[in-house]
């Protein structure tokens, strides 16, 4: 029998759907190789057919990360940047509910890497940017709002993320979505 034309897309896709989950959850250095590939289903060999290295997967899984958060924003419609803010910045995403979104589970992890995984970051934060800047009301969305409402809603989920009280990192959160919400309402 043979293969599927796309099977080598659709392991890759595994490999970047591990990665980015483990990643985000626990950092670069907590998780290994042979691990990420168990929890992909798939053989140690199969890793080194589509990355040369951990690192080049690292930074591979951020873009693929980022990928499927901007496909669940073109899903929420109409109010798609207010349900953005109001589902980002919920204990339930903070806790590791998806999606993750890279920007805040893997910030502090990648501020210690490479030039290579630090400028995937940088295009993914750039590209979040640019999608919120062109969410907002017509003739409203200018750069300097779109990088104020990311850093409230990306800075938000880190700190809470850290935090080791829940009520303290519920009330970080509700501050957080009260003043996406208030930056939101002043541009309509």
């Amino acid at each position: 029998m043979a293969w599927p034309e796309n099977r080598c897309d659709q392991t890759k896709e595994r490999i970047l759907d591990s990665a980015a989950r483990l990643f985000s959850l626990r950092g670069f250095d907590a998780v290994g190789i042979d691990e990420m590939m168990e929890d992909a289903g798939l053989t140690r060999g199969a890793f080194y057919h589509h990355f040369r290295s951990k690192a080049e997967l690292y930074g591979q899984a951020i873009a693929h990360a980022a990928r499927i958060g901007a496909a669940h924003f073109d899903t929420l419609g109409e109010q798609g940047l207010s349900r953005l803010v109001d589902g980002y910045l919920q204990n339930d995403h903070v806790q590791g509910g998806n999606p993750r979104c890279p920007l805040a589970f893997m910030a502090i992890d990648v501020a210690l890497r490479k030039d290579r995984v630090r400028h995937s970051y940088t295009r993914t934060f750039s590209g979040f940017v640019e999608r919120l800047q062109t969410a907002l009301p017509v003739n409203a969305g200018s750069r300097k709002q779109a990088l104020q409402l990311a850093v409230t809603m990306i800075g938000g989920v880190t700190l809470a993320r850290a935090l080791d009280d829940v009520e303290l990192g519920e009330e970080l959160l509700a501050a957080c979505r009260e003043r996406s919400r208030a930056m939101l309402e002043n541009l309509e």
